[in-house]
């Protein structure tokens, strides 16, 4: 029987963005409570603006991205600096499952614990060791 994550046609921004909170419902809630207020986007491609400033060869070189201040470096005496948000990007995403045959949702689950611990300011390390703990 297909699950709500087996496709027929390439999912949808919609599609990815419900992949992207199921991931997050699956992170540790000593973590995931800490992530309550970051929003998950999805887009086709990151903006212009992202690319220059990310040194991009091409929008299909990121997957994901995490926008805002890490929570290592917030403080409540620094004005507001907005939203946290972290970025899916439904092509450069796509791209990469044809390319490797990895599970959608696997992918989508990587990247977004990726992001997410750099709103906590972890080292690679730290997100590999997370991730490891909820396969």
């Amino acid at each position: 029987m297909p699950t709500r994550h087996d496709f027929t046609t390439p999912p949808s921004l919609d599609d990815l963005e419900a992949m992207g909170h199921d991931a997050l419902k699956a992170i540790p809630n000593e973590l995931r409570r800490h992530v309550r207020g970051v929003v998950i986007r999805v887009e086709e491609f990151p903006d212009e603006e992202t690319e220059r400033a990310m040194g991009l060869e091409s929008p299909f070189d990121l997957l994901g991205l995490y926008r805002g201040v890490s929570l290592n470096r917030k403080s409540v005496f620094d004005p507001s600096q907005g939203i946290d948000m972290i970025f899916l990007y439904r092509r450069p995403l796509l791209d990469y499952w044809c390319e490797t045959g990895e599970a959608l949702s696997d992918i989508v689950r990587h990247v977004l614990i990726h992001e997410i611990g750099h709103h906590f300011g972890f080292s690679d390390e730290d997100m590999e060791r997370i991730e490891s703990s909820i396969r």
